[in-house]
């Protein structure tokens, strides 16, 4: 598919999805305005709602391999809205850009993806396999009544997923230079260290955590984990928060909160974690309680047909090679990971995301429209 062919009209839906104001959890009538130009497509569409989340699955077929379009309808917050350049939530092209909250995160790739099924379809009305969308509105906030339910949901009837390809930003520097095949896991820990409150005046009369907590928070930033491996990063834990004290200056506090978090590698375990965490503030002969909290598993796709067909796209399209990573934060590919389908995040670049100003090439949207309909044509066509 030429990349201009469809540009036009995935470059207009880019915009009208950011014109929703889909602040997570919230969806603002994004997944109805999909579910129905999908519907007029052939898609079965189950809504699949839990709580004050928003979620949907629609599929087109009966048979065979099934190649799944997840992603998210909802954005993180917009900042102080005077700081922008432009209105968040009114897409504005400015030169080669498109600005507006959600534009590379992650609504471009919604668009991209819907127009690319059209026009497949269009093309290939008796495809081969099944095409299924699984959407969310809650991947920015807690992510724990979207694409986790969903997935649970599908399992229980033996939903099948073979590829799944997720339109999360991956790319770094220019469209389609790195794609993710999988990410760290992530585990949080918030550590409440006990001392004894008192007059500063009387350090022998209390027990300041503060100075208690120095030496074993040290010993847990700077235990090595593990080297890595070939496709994952050493495993990191990071220190986000500490707090403590009254707010007077003449009181010793009664205890201090530290918060974690460790993004890790397949070479460990949060269980090890866990147990290492503790060691250390047990051998500083602290009083403390400990609570985790586990956001994902490491995971790996073994690459396959669908690695394949996205990087003989990226080739086609772009004209360079890929890299494989597993690289940045957590996505929810850890929740489609438990099907056992091969999953790739290919999406637009992620320099801004988040951001005040957040903005994506606006010739992006065409091309990654053309990457997706590339994927389908090889693995849901007999030319594959």
């Amino acid at each position: 598919m030429p990349t201009t062919e469809y540009g036009r009209e995935a470059i207009a839906l880019t915009k009208e999805l950011i014109a929703r104001q889909s602040v997570t959890p919230e969806d603002a009538g994004c997944q109805k305005l999909m579910m129905t130009r999908l519907g007029k497509l052939g898609f079965d569409c189950e809504p699949m709602n839990v709580a004050d989340t928003q979620n949907f699955w629609a599929c087109r077929g009966s048979s065979g391999p099934t190649l799944v379009f997840a992603g998210h309808t909802d954005v993180v917050p917009t900042g102080p809205q005077e700081r922008w350049s432009t209105p968040p939530f009114e897409a504005t092209e400015i030169d080669d850009k498109l600005y507006g909250r959600g534009a590379a995160d992650m609504k471009a790739g919604l668009a991209a993806m819907l127009v690319a099924v059209e026009a497949f379809i269009t093309r290939h009305p008796n495809h081969l396999g099944r095409i299924a969308f699984l959407i969310t509105s809650d991947e920015e906030g807690p992510a724990r009544n979207g694409t986790v339910k969903v997935v649970e949901a599908l399992m229980d009837r033996n939903e099948q997923i073979d590829w799944c390809l997720v339109g999360e930003p991956s790319s770094t520097s220019q469209l389609g230079d790195v794609v993710r095949v999988g990410r760290r896991g992530s585990i949080n820990g918030s550590i409440t260290i006990h001392g004894i409150q008192g007059h500063i005046a009387y350090p022998h009369l209390a027990e300041n955590p503060i100075h208690l907590a120095f030496k074993a928070l040290d010993a847990i930033a700077a235990e090595e984990w593990d080297q890595g491996n070939e496709f994952f990063q050493p495993t990191s834990l990071q220190f986000s928060n500490i707090s403590a004290g009254t707010g007077a200056s003449n009181v010793i506090p009664g205890e201090l909160n530290a918060q974690l978090n460790v993004r890790f590698s397949t070479e460990t375990t949060d269980g090890r974690i866990r147990e290492r965490c503790e060691e250390i503030l047990n051998t500083h002969g602290l009083r403390y309680e400990i609570e985790w909290s586990l956001s994902g598993q490491p995971f790996l796709s073994q690459p396959g047909a669908l690695v394949g067909a996205i990087q003989t796209a990226i080739s086609s399209v772009v004209g360079i090679d890929t890299e494989l990573s597993t690289g940045g934060g957590t996505s929810d590919g850890r929740f489609i990971a438990k099907t056992g389908a091969e999953i790739v995040e290919l999406g637009p670049i992620n320099a801004s995301i988040h951001q005040i100003d957040e903005h994506i090439l606006t010739a992006d949207i065409p091309r990654l429209t053309a990457l997706y309909h590339s994927v389908m044509v090889q693995l849901l066509t007999e030319a594959a």
